[in-house]
């Protein structure tokens, strides 16, 4: 797999993948991740990547020429199953749509900023627009990463136990069970017998309804679907 993000502050976003599980699928080869800087698509000394707004009104808008040149190169290069618009009001980031990117071979990532994009690079160039709260940041790079850690972790060979992903929340639309480890007794607190049992057939049957109750009490809307 291979992602491209496109940002206004590349160094914003090159901290996430220097570390753990993403560094070690980066140079383990089983992803590619470029950052390109936005201001280097830009005319003139000052590498405006934004103007005022038409018509009037707070905020600052990306410019679409910027945008577009940027695209436009890297699509004369490959071709890309997903260009992707970090926003406010695009669909919110789920398990279901991990899911779904972890299949692709080629994705780009636009991180907005500012007030946000010009509505022609939406039209002309986006496939998916994703949120990942329904809250505002500074800019997309933030949620550009998280898209990325949600997603890389499902790469085959990222997890040194590839099922340990089908057993996260929300793979089937359920929270995860509670889990344990040593010691088997700390502080008056002891671990349920039923995982010492090595009866897996019981262990499995506890722990999905242990994922039901917890999701009941914690997240009733995922079990509406």
């Amino acid at each position: 797999m291979r992602i491209d993000i496109i940002t206004v502050l590349p160094e914003l976003l090159k901290s996430p993948f220097d570390a753990s599980i993403l560094k070690r699928a980066i140079e383990a080869g089983l992803v590619e991740v470029h950052f390109h800087n936005l201001r280097d698509y830009t005319k003139g000394s000052y590498k405006a990547v934004d103007d005022t707004q038409f018509g009037g009104g707070a905020g600052m808008v990306m410019l679409i020429e910027p945008i577009d040149k940027c695209i436009t190169k890297l699509q004369s290069e490959r071709n890309y199953d997903e260009i992707i618009y970090m926003t406010p009001d695009g669909e919110r980031l789920n398990q279901s749509i991990a899911n779904q990117t972890s299949l692709k071979e080629n994705i780009i990532i636009l991180c907005g900023h500012y007030k946000g994009v010009d509505q022609r690079v939406r039209d002309k160039f986006i496939t998916r627009e994703i949120s990942i709260g329904d809250y505002v940041l500074s800019g997309g790079e933030l949620g550009a990463a998280v898209i990325c850690d949600s997603v890389i972790r499902l790469i085959p060979g990222v997890l040194g136990n590839e099922t340990s992903a089908l057993t996260d929340s929300f793979q089937d639309n359920l929270l995860a069970p509670p889990i344990y480890t040593r010691p088997r007794e700390y502080d008056g607190m002891k671990v349920p017998e039923v995982l010492f049992s090595g009866n897996f057939a019981e262990i499995e049957k506890w722990r999905e309804e242990q994922a039901y109750q917890r999701t009941l009490e914690r997240r009733p809307d995922l079990l509406e679907d």
